[in-house]
């Protein structure tokens, strides 16, 4: 009998290690099928997000995957402006400075629904790094035309001492915006096979993330790399869909500090606690990667030199982002990060597929969504207490052991694959 290969559709926010899963999908056609991708906001905007996504798939020779937008702002503000400790991390266009889909996310005529910003908007060259602090974001210094909402920077209030804003990123604030029906038959690339641009009538994501579950149920495991603003709104817009949802989510952390700007939160979970939080206690079949377990996934410099001497593009491609976030982890903590990069997003996808890389353990989780007495801190995950005493409660796999050898061995091979 013959087994077909797992479906997955992806949530991300795709910056170094989110473009770094797709191609480790991209090269596991024998064991996933990658039904679609949705692009939001998270490492980057989600304009950007979408770009990077589609020049990725398009790199690999896969602009037949769908790509769909999604948030593009957590569910508790109405905008968002990329951090700059994301930009440190993932570089200002998201992808370790390579640019990829152009100079610019927008580059030559890639638009997408609510974007009305020209290359010239987009260049960031007068923002000094003064005008940049949490501590002066008016809507005139920061061009950010919305001083009646609630702006989100990197997970915090624009006012917050902790909101440091991607150099040039408020120029691109993004804000709610209307999109066509799905699309969920009917990929994004051009209909003669040519090379992808980004469509200016992209279906709903969430719509479309919904549609597939509804259709396979856990058939199909959605696996989300980003912050949780994409499930959450699924399950919001349609509860029925709860039960039936298999999701391996990269977020989080149980036994580890985090890595935000207080060592308590995780990033993923910080753009979105009061997202996460519901999609925790949902009823979903829920696999938590977190930083308990990729931060003993460390890519090596050996295994972007081996890319590097496939010497194509793709390998190149591949051997930049690897460069540059070894590089930047390594600058940012050199006793933790000093074998390589963390593989957050690999290990998620690579869980997707086989979950015997990770031992788990279950139990009812919460994510914090305020700071102060008897609260916690906001975006910290912990188990739930109520959960000690109502066993009924729905409970997350929360993954705390991997077999990190096993994983960087299959991971750096299918990737030296890949990139031929």
């Amino acid at each position: 009998m013959v087994q077909c290969p797992d479906r997955i559709i992806a949530s991300i926010d795709t910056g170094v290690d989110d473009a770094l899963a797709l191609a480790y999908l991209l090269g596991s056609t024998d064991e996933c099928e990658l039904g679609g991708v949705i692009a939001s906001y998270g490492n980057v905007d989600a304009n950007t997000a979408y770009a990077n996504t589609c020049a990725v798939l398009d790199l690999f020779g896969r602009a037949d995957i769908p790509v769909f937008l999604g948030s593009e702002h957590p569910s508790w503000a109405d905008a968002f402006i990329p951090d700059a400790g994301c930009a440190q991390f993932h570089g200002d266009d998201g992808l370790g400075n390579t640019r990829l889909a152009g100079s610019g996310a927008l580059a030559d005529g890639a638009g997408v629904p609510g974007d009305d910003m020209s290359g010239d908007d987009m260049s960031g060259d007068d923002m000094s790094g003064d005008d940049m602090s949490g501590d002066d974001m008016s809507g005139d210094d920061m061009s950010v035309d919305v001083p009646d909402e609630v702006v989100s920077v990197g997970g915090y209030l624009a006012g917050d001492v902790h909101a440091h804003p991607a150099l040039g990123a408020c120029s691109r604030v993004n804000r709610s915006r209307s999109v066509g029906h799905p699309q969920s038959t009917m990929p994004t690339a051009l209909a003669s096979g040519g090379k992808r641009r980004c469509s200016v009538d992209a279906a709903d994501g969430i719509e479309y993330l919904i549609e597939q579950v509804r259709e396979f149920g856990r058939d199909v495991t959605v696996l989300a790399t980003g912050p949780l603003t994409d499930v959450d709104a699924a399950i919001t817009r349609a509860p029925d869909i709860a039960s039936k949802l298999r999701l391996v989510m990269m977020g989080g952390t149980l036994t580890q500090p985090g890595n935000c700007w207080d060592a308590v939160a995780e990033t993923n979970i910080i753009q979105d606690p009061e997202a996460a939080n519901r999609v925790f206690h949902s009823g979903a079949d829920i696999t938590m990667v977190g930083l308990d377990v990729t931060h003993q996934c460390l890519l090596p410099q050996s295994a972007a030199d081996r890319w590097r001497a496939t010497g194509t593009k793709r390998g190149r491609f591949l051997a930049d982002l690897a460069d540059f976030s070894i590089k930047a982890n390594l600058e940012a903590d050199p006793a933790l990060f000093s074998g390589g990069m963390p593989l957050h997003d690999p290990l998620a996808a690579a869980v997707a597929l086989d979950s015997s890389l990770v031992d788990c353990f279950d139990l009812a989780l919460r994510a914090e969504t305020n700071t102060g007495d008897f609260n916690g801190v906001r975006g910290r995950t912990t188990g739930d207490p109520v959960g000690l005493v109502n066993h009924s409660m729905p409970h997350v796999h929360v993954a705390l052991g991997v077999d990190s050898e096993r994983f960087l061995d299959e991971f750096v091979e299918r990737m030296a694959e890949v990139c031929r």
